[in-house]
């Protein structure tokens, strides 16, 4: 059995295991109780502090071994909850769990903060056609202020970007939790990260929308070291990465993890493994992505801490008005030593690139790129000495703006070796400064095949399409390229390339299809 079909039948097993888990939570569902939380005192006017009241609720649901706390219409003011064994929080239709904006009402629990947390407990969901509002911009506010008024000093505030670090809480953190389901909620409005998992397992989030671009540091779903992981048909508007993949801490291992059928717009990455990324990332699928005014990569998948990441499938994704199209990259920021990445398979992409800011219109915007630069590449990156290795790039077509201009940046292809190497950089796919080419940039990678590749240029672009740079086992098939300028692919300490000539000819004369392999 060949890696493509153990791959198959490993995602097939790992999905039967997930539907078993939902129809065994669906079927215990039925039989709990419900537990009012206006039965508990609880006042949905949006004004009284509801968190010992729906506490006591929740508590209750698990005393008597579980059952479901339900919100009805109206908006219930709280502050952090601790979600326990056995219990659903389950908001109607109009019901809306209101974040407080004091700082005060935000303790930590087993080191975690945030409006539901969750230590250590099974078989809890969130569910329903409600929604919970962290109120996340008047709660960093109120936490700024106290830093500036010297009430409550943040020792690792942010005076760069003029922000609190400490304080802001999440909306939702679980930790090491067993068997979660969250369904058709509504989550906003966060002070930090919207939700976070970690080292949980067992996960099905379904037709959740997240809308948050309240504050910095908004990523719309963390997962960080979870096994069996299911996130499907969501919308997600995120201020910070969209579906992010986390390993914050050495150990922590994401295994078995399937997102499908949502959509992204993010002032960051739309679905990025890292920037944490000090354990693993194995048997991943992503599919079926559509992406619009992001920022920054529609894929992202990197290891710069001593992360292990392997069989990896990507397929089906569109991007319209998004910054770039792929990253790929090892680095070594982190850890003892470098970690890798292998196996990866990336179908059926199409992605159109601006050639200004794609997130223009957010309220809040990520970071600029502090240089001059001209539009970038898709990039595949390793370092020195630690290849890239093995991926697969099918069905991809790419639509870039052009206009690169030698006054605005240039980076010549005969000073090759000066691309930054970057090896303990921040990753992203800026990291290198100007690239000199417009398509696509490899470097450091063993194993790269590229089949039915389509590069299109809206305007004109002095560069070539492809830089390939101490690259082994290249192959390129079905390569369409613009046909109105030569050197579309440059070679530097490439070994051992397999390019299928036929698919290289462009219909105009035959020399502009010619290789220039710049002197070592």
């Amino acid at each position: 059995m060949d890696i493509y079909h153990k791959q198959v039948f490993r995602s097939c097993i790992i999905l039967f295991l997930i539907l078993q888990l939902s129809f065994s939570s669906e079927m215990y569902a039925f039989k709990r109780k419900d537990y009012l939380v206006t039965s508990f005192g609880a006042i949905g006017d949006g004004k009284t502090l509801n968190t010992k009241a729906i506490q006591k609720t929740i508590d209750a649901a698990n005393k008597n071994k579980g059952g479901r706390v339900v919100f009805s219409k109206g908006r219930f003011l709280s502050g952090s909850i601790v979600l326990k064994n056995g219990v659903e929080l389950f908001f109607e239709e109009g019901a809306v769990l209101l974040g407080s904006t004091n700082p005060d009402d935000y303790p930590k629990y087993e080191g975690i903060r945030a409006l539901i947390v969750a230590n250590e407990a099974k078989n809890i969901a969130v569910n329903g056609k409600g929604s919970i509002d962290g109120q996340g911009r008047e709660l960093a506010l109120a936490i700024d202020s106290l830093h500036h008024t010297g009430v409550r000093i943040d020792p690792k505030y942010n005076y760069r970007r003029m922000r609190p670090e400490d304080g802001r809480g999440k909306l939702i953190s679980f930790v090491k939790c067993d068997s979660i389901t969250m369904i058709n909620i509504t989550l906003k409005n966060s002070p930090g990260w919207v939700q976070c998992f970690t080292e949980c397992k067992n996960i099905v989030i379904d037709s959740m929308k997240v809308n948050s671009t309240a504050y910095w540091n908004n990523d719309g779903i963390d997962v960080n070291g979870c096994e069996n992981v299911r996130i499907t048909n969501c919308n997600v508007n995120a201020a910070d990465d969209g579906i992010c993949l986390k390993s914050e801490s050495p150990g922590l291992q994401n295994n078995n993890i399937y997102i499908a059928n949502c959509t992204i717009r993010s002032s960051a990455n739309a679905v990025k493994f890292g920037t944490g990324s000090y354990g693993s990332f194995k048997n991943v699928t992503v599919e079926n992505i559509e992406v619009y005014d992001t920022f920054r990569s529609a894929i992202a998948i990197e290891s710069v801490d001593g992360a292990e990441i392997e069989n990896i499938k990507v397929s089906n994704i569109t991007a319209v008005n998004t910054g770039n199209a792929i990253l790929i990259r090892l680095g070594h920021r982190n850890g003892d030593k470098p970690g890798y990445i292998k196996n990866v398979s990336i179908k059926n992409v199409k992605v159109q690139v601006p050639f200004g800011r794609p997130d223009i219109d957010y309220d809040l915007r990520g970071p600029e790129v502090d240089y001059f630069h001209n539009p970038f590449p898709a990039s595949i990156a390793g370092i020195p000495g630690h290849l890239v290795e093995n991926v697969t790039l099918e069905n991809i077509e790419i639509t870039y703006p052009g206009r690169a201009s030698k006054g605005m940046a240039y980076h010549p292809l005969s000073r090759l070796k000066d691309v930054k190497e970057n090896i303990n950089g921040y990753p992203e796919f800026t990291m290198f400064g100007e690239l000199p080419s417009w398509g696509f940039y490899v470097r450091h990678a063993d194993g790269i095949e590229m089949k039915n590749i389509k590069l299109i240029l809206e305007k004109e672009d002095f560069r070539p399409a492809f830089v390939f740079d101490d690259v082994k086992n290249l192959t390129m098939k079905a390569i369409d390229m613009p046909s109105d300028k030569i050197n579309q692919i440059v070679f530097k300490d490439v070994l051992s390339s397999n390019l299928d000539s036929e698919s290289l000819k462009r219909k105009t004369e035959p020399e502009q299809n010619k290789f220039e392999l710049p002197v070592k």
